[in-house]
């Protein structure tokens, strides 16, 4: 089994949180006005959005790899919607454009490929539990564990 962690840590002097994952880093935050917010960064369903698109732009690149198809472009377009109280996803759509650079591959074959292995919208599609642990010592021992969040938006 594989694993993966990210830490996310107080921005001092804003409500807004820096995200790291080994060498990278981005900024999460609420949009401006709202609960503190800055928009200093993305909230959460936009990062839902681009957890779906970008972890499928990327298996469309390993299944591009393995039928040995070189890509000249790529589009994907992520639309979340959300309802409720609290708010939930409760759908995602990908508009998926792809073009090779051959005009001869199979892009749709590619694309169906692409989709069966997506690890992220069959983690979403078939249900992933999240554990909570909570208390400072909790969030520093365990990192890799969600962080408490009132909502995603």
């Amino acid at each position: 089994m594989a694993t993966m962690t990210v830490r996310l840590s107080s921005i001092p002097d804003t409500a807004a949180v820096l995200g790291r994952a080994g060498p990278h880093t981005i900024v999460v935050d609420r949009p401006e006005g709202t609960a503190g917010g800055m928009g200093l960064g993305f909230n959460g369903g936009e990062l839902l959005g681009f957890a779906i698109g970008g972890c499928f732009c990327n298996d469309l690149q390993y299944v591009a790899h393995d039928m040995g198809v070189a890509l000249e472009s790529m589009r994907v377009d992520v639309t979340v919607s959300f309802d409720g109280d609290p708010l939930i996803a409760t759908g995602a759509t990908m508009r998926v454009a792809v073009t090779a650079l051959d005009g001869a591959a199979d892009v749709a074959r590619l694309v169906e490929r692409a989709r069966e292995i997506s690890a992220v919208a069959n983690s979403l599609r078939r249900g992933v539990p999240v554990e909570l642990v909570h208390g400072q010592e909790s969030a520093h021992a365990h990192a890799d564990r969600e962080l408490p969040a009132r909502s995603c938006s």
